[in-house]
């Protein structure tokens, strides 16, 4: 195994992600203190954490807006929750992504190379779950190119979606064929499935790579009608393609308090601090007394101090944060000190794309997943099951309407990455109000912009990418963007 420095797999930057980068071979050699051999198990936690905190702070950042979960208090004027997206706003997801990507493709080598097959099959998932949430807020990305600096490929063609996600579906079937549940993972656990039995361990990241496929299958369900027949193939054939079945089995990185499983935000009070959520998601939840309020959010208070309940303000409000006499609703900060929870996929996901599948009469019953998925994404922060008279209530209960499932799973995608995004822009759901403050004619952005670095280092990939996909502003739609 040829000796490499650390810092490449743990801190390269989206320049030597792309393009190339030769000094950390050369420290490698020269550094004793250096870690010079890696295997598979050195790489994939790091990469399970880094990408699981990107994941949760861009959420914050980005999802958390433009889907009017919270929003920065005071906000007078522009902000992304008013569309205002600018060239950087991607550029944390798009670094990170490649960084990630680095470390996942030598992951792959050298798990290939010493025919470590568990560990192929995780790796293939990850870059999956990476690249497919990159090109989701992208369009057109560089895939199959990427990190290949030292194979003298430094500016990368631009893949078309449809391409990545057909690869991205095959890397997935492969991956589920690599497993073998009774061999464990050579160096040791893993931080996202800890489990000290190796059959279980390796069983549930099996589940984990075919319920990413389904989600991946549904994505594209509006531009391709055979992912349809897949996911049917998926749901129908549990011994060959095991999926989540509990919410004990989700794919949930808990996060210790114990270095390095340290909290995303150093200091708690920076995710509650200068936030507010929002009126539609505060009146959703108080509508039917959502039992995860009190868990995701503080109350409301008069400026004396006086409780108010739980009360938000409107995403791109008009006038002043001065008009508003009170002290809105602010995120509850305990829910990022450890033990944390950073969901990368959960169970009540799975559910929810059943009672999709059964609405469209092709498994099962819809109300029985539906009700699944809805029990299932409560219970994740409270612990509690909801009971019958809540599931009942006429703003819960399934009413057989594609909104009605949507309606819910953007509850349940409560701090997962961009997927309560990515979902309104397959199915138009939820039905999100505007304000006269809202840019791009108060239209929800389609994507992200390219970062400027990719225009001035890979102008010719760039152009070709356009020429692709459309123009690069944040109204063209991605290949499976046709609602």
């Amino acid at each position: 195994m040829k000796k490499i420095s650390i810092q490449l797999f743990f801190a390269f930057t989206i320049i030597s992600t792309v393009f190339s980068c030769t000094n950390d071979f050369e420290k490698a050699n020269e550094d004793p203190n250096l870690i010079t051999e890696i295997n598979s198990g050195s790489v994939l936690n790091p990469v399970l954490y880094d990408l699981a905190e990107n994941n949760v702070l861009k959420n914050y950042d980005i999802t958390a807006q433009l889907m009017q979960v919270h929003i920065p208090y005071p906000s007078n004027a522009m902000g992304l929750h008013r569309y205002d997206v600018t060239t950087g706003t991607g550029n944390s997801t798009w670094n990170n992504a490649y960084t990630n990507l680095v470390n996942l493709e030598e992951m792959l080598k050298v798990s290939q190379k010493a025919g470590d097959v568990n560990y192929q099959a995780i790796a293939l998932t990850l870059r999956s779950l990476v690249i497919s949430n990159l090109t989701d807020m992208f369009g057109d990305v560089p895939f199959s190119q990427a990190a290949k600096a030292e194979e003298g490929i430094t500016k990368p063609k631009f893949d078309t979606q449809q391409d990545i996600y057909k690869q991205l579906l095959n890397d997935l079937e492969k991956a589920n064929q690599l497993y073998v549940t009774n061999l464990g993972l050579k160096y040791g656990t893993d931080i996202l499935f800890p489990s000290s039995e190796k059959n279980i361990n390796i069983t549930r990241w099996k589940k984990f790579t075919n319920s990413l496929k389904m989600r991946l299958l549904l994505r594209i369900s509006n531009r391709d009608a055979s992912a349809l027949t897949e996911l049917k193939k998926i749901i129908d054939n549990p011994t060959t393609y095991p999926i989540f079945e509990s919410e004990s089995e989700s794919a949930i990185l808990q996060i210790s308090g114990l270095a390095p499983s340290l909290s995303p935000w150093p200091r708690a009070q920076d995710y509650r601090d200068s936030r507010t959520f929002t009126t539609f998601f505060i009146d959703k939840m108080n509508e039917t007394n959502d039992p995860r309020l009190p868990i995701l959010v503080n109350k409301a208070s008069n400026l004396d101090g006086s409780s108010l309940g739980y009360k938000g303000v409107p995403a791109a409000y008009e006038g002043n944060s001065s008009d508003y006499k009170f002290n809105p609703s602010s995120p509850n900060n305990a829910i990022v000190v450890a033990p944390m929870k950073i969901p990368l996929m959960t169970y009540a996901e799975v559910e929810f794309i059943k009672a999709e599948m059964a609405q469209k009469g092709l498994v099962g019953d819809a109300k029985t997943h539906y009700d699944k998925a809805v029990k299932a994404a409560i219970q994740l922060w409270t612990n509690i099951e909801p009971t019958a008279e809540f599931m009942e209530q006429e703003k819960i209960k399934y009413n057989n309407t594609l909104e009605r499932i949507i309606d819910q799973k953007y509850f349940a995608l409560f701090f997962t990455d961009y997927q309560q995004w990515f979902e309104y822009k397959r199915t138009g759901f939820p039905k999100l109000p505007t304000t006269s403050t809202m840019l791009n004619d108060k239209k929800m952005p389609r994507r992200m912009l390219y970062p400027t670095s990719v225009r001035n280092y890979n102008p010719e990939g760039y152009q070709n990418a356009l020429q692709q996909m459309g123009p690069d502003n944040i109204n063209t739609r991605v290949w499976w963007d046709v609602n």
